[in-house]
């Protein structure tokens, strides 16, 4: 999990942070009655929370600088029309997520939730991200779409959603990207 861990920085102070907690704890076993024993035990716990918060934002910002981020979710509107059953997700021609839903996933997407697909990194530069939808049609019969956009990589980090919203009036679902 913590795979770059192995820079000077991460590594010493995890270790000097080791070394204050079994002095801590020697000096807290030797010297305290055991209500101050279970404060202190308390007080090392949400230090190793904050300490993992830390470590867990620092490992984000290493693997996805902003300069080079790009993150790609999928959202579902209703989805009386269209029945997701899969999403492959090209970056430039090349193939970089590739998801199989189950019947709750989809019930939570058609609830509101938005699922994150992919998080990568990409050069400043224009890029094209194509997706491609395989699942069940009003109708029941197979169906499958593909939705594509070409933009502009900035310094800036990139999102963008896949969208899968309804037309009641053609009766079919339509495919849409939105940048965030």
């Amino acid at each position: 999990m913590f795979s770059f861990l192995g820079n000077k920085v991460a590594s010493k102070a995890s270790v000097c942070w080791l070394f204050s907690l079994v002095a801590l704890l020697n000096s807290a076993v030797f010297a305290q009655s055991p209500q101050a024993l279970v404060d202190d035990v308390q007080s090392i716990k949400e230090q190793v929370l904050e300490l993992n918060k830390d470590l867990f934002i620092l490992e984000e910002e290493l693997l996805f600088p902003a300069e080079t981020q790009l993150s790609v979710y999928v959202s579902l509107d209703v989805g009386e029309y269209f029945k997701l059953d899969a999403v492959k997700l090209m970056v430039d021609g090349e193939m970089v997520s590739s998801y199989l839903y189950t019947d709750k996933q989809v019930d939570a997407l058609r609830r509101g939730a938005i699922q994150r697909l992919y998080q990568g990194n990409v050069r400043s530069g224009e890029h094209e991200v194509v997706a491609v939808f395989t699942g069940f049609g009003p109708l029941g019969e197979n169906f499958r779409r593909a939705t594509d956009i070409t933009f502009n990589k900035d310094s800036d980090a990139k999102h963008l959603e896949l969208k899968i919203v309804d037309l009641t009036a053609l009766q079919q679902p339509e495919f849409v990207v939105k940048e965030w």
